[in-house]
C-alpha cells in the first residue's frame, strides 16, 4: 500500500482530499503546514501532495527537504508561472484548484507507477552492475562468466585472439573489451568487416596500395593495417577472407610487415590481431577454404560465446537492459515488460541472438510508446522461424537436456572435447559437468 501526505491548511479541502485517496486504498496523512509536515518522516512517504501557498513555508519548500520523495504541487493560482517556478524546483508536476477527482486520481496513479519503475530500474541497475563487468557485457550465466574470465587474462597481452561465436552474439563487444582493457587502448580500435568489400578490393583496403598499381588507384592509399599500427586491428567475420588475401595476412602475422598493393616497400607494423568468426575454421580447413596455417596462428586463444538460447537468467537481465536504452533513445518514458512478456521472451529460441533480441524490443517501445510492454508487442508467436530454429526445437520438441544427450551421443564418435563443447556454446568443465549430471558415458568408455 503506498502511503502519500497531503499538506493542505484549507480543512475541507484537506479532509476530502484525504478520503479521496483512501477510498483508492491509499495509506494518507494530513497536516497544515510545511513545518508539520516535517514532524511526520517526510522521506518515508511514497508521495507528498503540498499546497503551494501555506502558513508559514511555502509547498515548494518540501520539495528539497523531502527527496527522494516526490512531491505534487497544487494551487488555486493556477498561472503559467507558478506552475513553472514550481518544476523548476523540482515539483514532480502541478495541479490547479479545483481539480476534478478523477484527474487527482490519474495524476496520483502515475506518479506513484512511475517513481516504482524508477525505483525498480535503480535496483536493476545496482543488480545489473553485478555482472557488467566488462564495458556493459551482460555476465550471470557460467559461460558468459568464463568468458568474461577470458577476456581479462588475454585483454593485457598481446596475443591474437580468434571470437567465435554464433551471429549476433556479441563478438565485436568482446573484442571492444579486449581492446578497452589493453595497453593499446588509448589508440583506436581499427575494425574491418571482411564482407563488407568485394574480392578484388579486400587488399588494397587491408594493406593499402600505391598510386597506379592498379586501375583507379589514382593516389596512394594506406591499408587499414598500416592505419592500425600501434593498435589493434579486429577482423570481423575473417571466414569470408579470400584465399590470396589470406596468405598476404598470414605473412603480416608472422614478420610484422606489410608491403602495399603494386610496391616492393616492406613498412614494418606493430598491430595486435583480434578476429572473429560465426563460421567453423577448422571445418573450412579440412574443405580447402581456409588456410590451415592462418587458422593456428589466429588461434592462439579463444573466447567462445554462448548462443542467448542457452544463458538462462541473463536473458531476461539484457531484455531489461536493452528497454531502458531503448526507450531513452526513442525518448520514451520509462517502460517494463509485464509478466506474460517476459514468459514469451524466455521460451523463444532466439536463432538471431542478442542482435534480435534488440531489434524486436526496439520495435516494440516504437509501437507501444509509454508503459508496460505486453506479449503482443513483441510478436514472437508470429515470426516464422522454421530452418533457424535449433534441432530441440524442430524434432519433437525436446527438452534440452534430452537435445544435450542426442547431440552428445550423436557427434562425440567425431568430434573431440574441446570441439563438441565449442558447438554447444559451453566450456569443457560444463560439457564434463553435464555428462556426469546426465549420465553420458564418453566415447572412451
Amino acid at each position: 500500500m503506498s502511503s502519500i501526505l497531503v499538506v493542505e491548511d484549507e480543512p475541507i479541502i484537506q479532509e476530502s482530499l484525504v478520503r479521496l485517496l483512501r477510498r483508492q486504498g491509499y495509506d494518507v496523512t494530513g497536516v497544515a503546514s510545511v513545518a508539520e509536515a516535517e514532524e511526520n518522516s517526510i522521506n518515508m512517504y511514497d508521495l507528498i501532495i503540498s499546497d503551494l501557498r501555506l502558513p508559514g513555508e511555502p509547498g515548494t519548500e518540501l520539495i528539497g527537504r523531502a527527496a527522494p520523495t516526490p512531491v505534487l504541487i497544487m494551487t488555486s493560482y493556477s498561472t503559467v508561472q507558478s506552475a513553472v517556478e514550481a518544476m523548476k524546483q523540482g515539483a514532480v508536476d502541478y495541479i490547479a484548484k479545483p481539480f476534478n477527482h478523477d484527474e487527482m486520481i490519474l495524476t496520483v496513479k502515475r506518479i506513484l507507477e512511475k517513481t516504482r519503475v524508477e525505483q525498480q530500474n535503480t535496483l536493476l541497475k545496482q543488480e545489473v552492475a553485478k555482472y557488467y563487468p566488462i564495458n556493459g557485457m551482460v555476465a550471470h550465466c557460467e559461460p558468459m562468466l568464463e568468458v568474461i574470465d577470458r577476456i581479462r587474462r588475454v585483454a593485457p597481452t598481446d596475443t591474437t585472439v580468434l571470437i567465435v561465436g554464433e551471429t549476433g552474439t556479441g563478438k565485436e563487444l568482446v573484442a571492444r573489451a579486449i581492446h578497452s582493457q589493453s595497453n593499446r587502448r588509448k589508440q583506436a580500435l581499427v575494425n574491418v568487416n571482411c564482407v563488407a568489400f568485394a574480392e578484388n578490393q579486400i587488399e588494397s583496403e587491408l594493406f593499402g596500395h600505391e598510386r597506379g598499381a592498379f586501375t583507379g588507384a589514382l593516389e596512394m592509399k594506406k591499408g587499414l593495417i598500416e592505419a592500425a599500427n600501434g593498435a589493434t586491428l579486429f577482423l570481423d567475420e575473417i571466414g569470408e577472407l579470400p584465399l590470396a588475401a589470406q596468405g598476404r595476412l598470414l605473412k603480416a602475422l608472422q614478420d610484422s610487415e606489410i608491403r602495399r598493393v603494386g610496391s616492393n616497400k616492406v613498412i614494418k607494423v606493430n598491430v595486435r590481431i583480434l578476429a572473429a568468426t560465426h563460421k567453423n575454421l577448422a571445418q573450412m580447413v579440412q574443405e580447402k577454404t581456409f588456410r590451415e596455417d592462418l587458422y593456428f596462428r589466429l588461434n592462439v586463444f579463444e573466447v567462445n560465446l554462448p548462443p542467448l538460447r542457452e544463458r538462462g537468467s541473463d536473458i531476461k537481465l539484457l531484455a531489461d537492459t536493452i528497454l531502458t536504452r531503448m526507450a531513452q533513445r526513442t525518448h520514451r518514458n520509462v517502460m517494463n515488460f509485464d509478466e506474460a512478456a517476459y514468459a514469451q521472451i524466455a521460451r523463444y529460441p532466439w536463432p538471431g541472438n542478442v542482435r534480435e533480441l534488440e531489434n524486436i524490443i526496439e520495435r516494440a517501445v516504437i509501437l507501444r510508446q509509454n508503459g508496460c510492454i505486453e506479449a503482443e508487442d513483441l510478436a514472437l508467436n508470429n515470426i516464422e522461424t522454421n530452418h533457424q530454429l535449433p534441432l530441440y526445437e524442430l524434432e519433437n520438441r525436446l527438452s534440452l537436456d534430452d537435445y544435450f544427450v542426442s547431440f552428445v551421443k550423436k557427434y562425440q564418435p567425431q568430434y573431440n572435447e574441446t570441439e563438441l563443447a565449442r558447438m554447444l556454446g559451453i566450456s569443457r568443465k560444463n560439457l564434463w559437468e553435464k555428462r556426469q549430471r546426465l549420465d553420458i558415458p564418453s566415447r572412451k568408455q
